[in-house]
């Protein structure tokens, strides 16, 4: 590429001079830097992070004096074992390239890493000071162990000793169901299937086909700060904190500390001490069972020595029972002694009572009492012959007005002035065409009824023919209303 930008030899003035495009500037630039750094690592503070909708990041990386501007795609940001945060001292690994459309270069970073332990307990205390202002680290948030626990959840890589330390120890104290989910515990997929793994076991259904722990454990063996870094980020902590089944942190060795262990709501200093503190031991609880049911037995039976006892020294004080019965024995005895006296004295005064009570009862007394009380119910029977002979009389009087209305407003009164009312075949008949259709036709009038064939007679002619009329005795009752 130096050729490229090889002066040629032409005058001084550079009259001559080639002439480039932009894009063929941009392009040579490009390649100059792409070809002479490749793939290089860098060492710095970041400084602003954007993170893009589209998941890309975008961040500096500086020191003293000057800027790299650095950029994480985002299928690269998903691999990254540490993100990066402002503030923090890291080692990023990328391939270094110019942007000819801003006149810019930046780096791809594919790796960040932090420089240094310093540097990693910085943002640990960082992340430590947040989440206790949250109060994630609160001692009343945090859920008492279940004393004996049906199943329990253990989140661990399924290939190292951890688990086969817990499942030992479980075995020999109080075997429980046990439910393993296999996770990375170390790396850039630790954090993420952590804090899966602990949603996965809160999500499951009590008493479903596949049970919900009663008790959750979080194992890892002991290393270095970079290897337990997965456990000290903060999407764990939050799994933890969120978590509705109790949760025992064992990851490390006695001495290591991660988020993770202020967060759950036991630390146990090893993974055996989490299997440990999650059941009791068996045959320890039997003995324990048995000394109880034994002090139970030891603690009725003196129970019921001393209250036997007691009994016998309260009845040693009482009197004997027939001291008791000598007092109401002689009162019964002076009581039958008066029974008889007192009895005959009764029925004098008794005696004596009636002879008094029935001094008053003469015919003569009776008669006298009687007297006046038979004139209020003769006196009170004339009014009521009065009062009905009155009710009595209104109301027949009603009745006849009734009844004349009656004769007034029949149809024979109105007979009486010249009407008449005619039947066709048994039925009141209003017209002419009616009578037309009757078989046969009734006349009657105030005096009788007549009987005249059916059919209507032709206009103007005289007296339809037929035999005379038959006089009926109890013709039937018309409508009134058919004959106005």
């Amino acid at each position: 590429m130096s050729d490229f930008f090889e002066e040629p030899e032409t005058p001084q003035n550079g009259a001559n001079a080639p002439e480039f495009t932009v894009s063929e500037i941009s392009g040579a630039v490009k390649k100059t830097i792409e070809g002479a750094f490749g793939r290089v690592r860098v060492r710095g503070e970041v400084g602003r992070v954007f993170k893009a909708r589209s998941g890309h990041l975008y961040y500096d990386v500086k020191d003293d004096r000057n800027v790299l501007a650095c950029t994480t795609w985002k299928g690269q940001a998903s691999r990254l074992s540490v993100q990066p945060e402002e503030g923090l001292e890291v080692i990023v690994t990328g391939k270094l390239t110019a942007f000819g459309a801003q006149s810019k270069y930046n780096l791809n970073v594919e790796e960040v890493e932090v420089a240094g332990e310093g540097a990693l307990m910085a943002m640990l205390e960082k992340r430590k000071k947040a989440l206790a202002a949250e109060g994630l680290f609160a001692e009343e948030r945090k859920q008492r162990l279940p004393y004996l626990p049906g199943v329990i959840g253990v989140i661990t890589s399924p290939s190292g000793a951890v688990i086969r330390d817990i499942l030992h120890r479980l075995r020999d104290r109080f075997p429980r169901k046990v439910l393993i989910w296999p996770v990375a515990v170390q790396g850039a997929a630790c954090a993420p299937e952590v804090a899966r793994a602990i949603e996965g076991f809160n999500l499951l259904t009590p008493g479903g086909a596949l049970p919900r722990p009663d008790l959750l454990i979080v194992a890892r063996g002991g290393g270095s700060i970079e290897d337990l870094w997965g456990f000290n980020e903060e999407i764990v902590a939050r799994a933890v904190a969120a978590s509705g089944i109790p949760l025992i942190s064992a990851v490390g060795h006695e001495t290591d500390t991660t988020l993770i262990d202020y967060v759950s709501d036991l630390r146990a200093p090893t993974p055996t001490a989490a299997a440990e503190h999650a059941v009791p031991v068996r045959l320890e609880l039997m003995s324990w069972v048995e000394d109880q049911g034994a002090r139970m037995s030891r603690a009725m039976g003196q129970g019921v020595m001393q209250r036997g006892q007691r009994l016998r020294d309260l009845a040693r004080a009482l009197p004997r029972a027939e001291a008791l019965l000598d007092g109401p024995r002689q009162r019964l005895d002076h009581a039958g002694l008066r029974l008889p006296t007192a009895l005959k004295g009764m029925t004098d005064a008794r005696r004596v009572q009636l002879t008094q009570a029935s001094a008053g009862l003469r015919p003569h007394v009776l008669a006298a009492r009687l007297a006046p009380q038979r004139d209020r119910v003769e006196a009170a029977g004339a009014r009521l012959d009065r009062a009905f002979a009155a009710l009595t009389d209104g109301h027949r009087k009603r009745l006849d007005a009734l009844e004349r209305m009656r004769q007034t407003l029949g149809y024979t009164e109105t007979l009486r002035r010249g009407y008449a009312v005619v039947r066709g075949d048994g039925d009141v008949v209003t017209t002419r065409t009616a009578a037309g259709r009757a078989a046969a036709l009734e006349i009657e009038f105030a005096d009788g009824v007549i009987a005249v064939g059916g059919g209507a007679a032709p206009s103007g002619s005289g007296s339809p023919s037929g035999p005379k009329p038959a006089k009926k005795s109890k013709p039937p009752t018309p409508e009134q209303g058919s004959l106005f």
